[in-house]
């Protein structure tokens, strides 16, 4: 048994400092960046926000509206393969911006590789799986890697340094995705009792994948633009949102809806009758972690009984579209920008300084 005794440290505990700026706008802050791999030849320029590969945000409606701001979606991996194969060839999507996700399972892969054939050509790759330490993981990586050589490999969890180099030296990973058990809708930390404060596992895992030319992905513990705005100015290169873009009309899953009625000609809503068949609105999103019961029950026949539901399932009420929600979050980064004089969204590491604090706002009108 071993004890660290250094403090880490999540995004509610710290705030960026401001810094004098000879910015004049928020327009000024470009939040395009160019991205160059390690392993992989292609490039990409995007606005390095991604959507979450989970059922309700990694969807194509989803991947079709962010890619309209530049955005990344990394799409679920429960659709059919026709689905897949209709969606990557409809003419005007933006491949660049989608990427293919996959678990390590032969059943995956084999889906996979079947997907690529009837493409015949290779998509960008989200290899996800919940621990991202063992051996096995590697390997399947550099098999993946191998036969795949110029694809953009991303592929996680992990929360430490060591780990980070071993995906990307060994395992042909080009973006390391960062984070344990910080998902609003995870709850390994309560189950396992696993897990590391995000923005101490982002700064240490972005100093160590930097140092072999690679990049990582801030996975979980974001819960609004504020967070989204640390995450980058602790040097992360990308942030996965899940919880954030969830409840928008992007979404798929099970949606709570009500009706319009009209009484004594006075507008009114009601919830959702399907008889009724006209006039409803989206009102909540059922929404779920992805090692939940209900995602196992949902995709896996149930939970295997070896193991445990990691995940927990919440009622998110409805946002609006995304791109409202979308706008949101740029806005913030375009302003934290302002705040520390960084021109575009690449000089955010360079250009934050954190400072610790017992409290991040006054919360006197927030609800108890």
């Amino acid at each position: 048994m071993k004890i660290i005794e250094d403090v880490k440290l999540d995004f509610d505990d710290v705030l960026i400092r401001p810094k004098r700026s000879f910015l004049t706008s928020r327009a000024d802050v470009d939040l395009y960046r160019k991205f160059i791999f390690p392993h992989s030849p292609r490039t990409i320029e995007c606005v390095p926000v991604m959507a979450a590969n989970m059922d309700t945000t990694g969807s194509m409606k989803m991947a079709d509206a962010l890619s309209q701001r530049g955005c990344i979606t990394c799409l679920h991996k429960h659709y059919a393969i026709n689905e897949y194969v209709e969606y990557f060839e409809k003419e005007g999507s933006n491949n660049d911006l989608v990427f293919y996700s996959t678990g390590t399972s032969c059943n995956d892969l084999d889906k996979m590789e079947e997907v690529f054939t009837r493409l015949d050509r290779s998509l960008n790759i989200c290899v996800d799986v919940a621990n991202g330490y063992t051996e096995q993981f590697v390997k399947t990586l550099s098999l993946i890697r191998e036969r795949h050589p110029d694809v953009i490999i991303m592929a996680g969890n992990v929360v430490t340094p060591e780990m980070v180099e071993e995906l990307v030296l060994h395992g042909g990973v080009d973006v390391v995705k960062i984070g344990i058990g910080s998902g609003s809708v995870c709850t390994t930390r309560l189950k396992a009792g696993v897990g590391y404060p995000q923005l101490s596992a982002v700064m240490e895992c972005a100093d160590a994948a930097h140092g072999v030319n690679a990049h990582i992905c801030s996975d979980g513990g974001c819960k609004t633009p504020a967070d989204v705005c640390k995450a980058f100015g602790a040097n992360t290169d990308f942030v996965m949102l899940g919880g954030m873009l969830a409840g928008s009309d992007c979404c798929e899953g099970e949606w709570e809806y009500e009706f319009r009625c009209l009484h004594r000609q006075k507008e009114f809503w009601q919830p959702f009758d399907p008889s009724t068949g006209n006039g409803k609105r989206k009102t909540a999103l059922k929404f779920y972690g992805m090692s939940s019961k209900e995602a196992m029950d949902k995709h896996n026949g149930g939970v295997a009984n070896y193991r445990t539901s990691e995940g927990k399932c919440v009622r998110i009420p409805y946002k609006g579209t995304t791109d409202e929600v979308i706008s949101d979050i740029l806005g913030g980064l375009r302003s934290v920008g302002t705040y520390i004089g960084a021109g575009s969204i690449k000089d955010f590491g360079k250009k934050t300084t954190f400072i610790r604090v017992n409290n991040t706002h006054n919360t006197v009108y927030e609800k108890s």
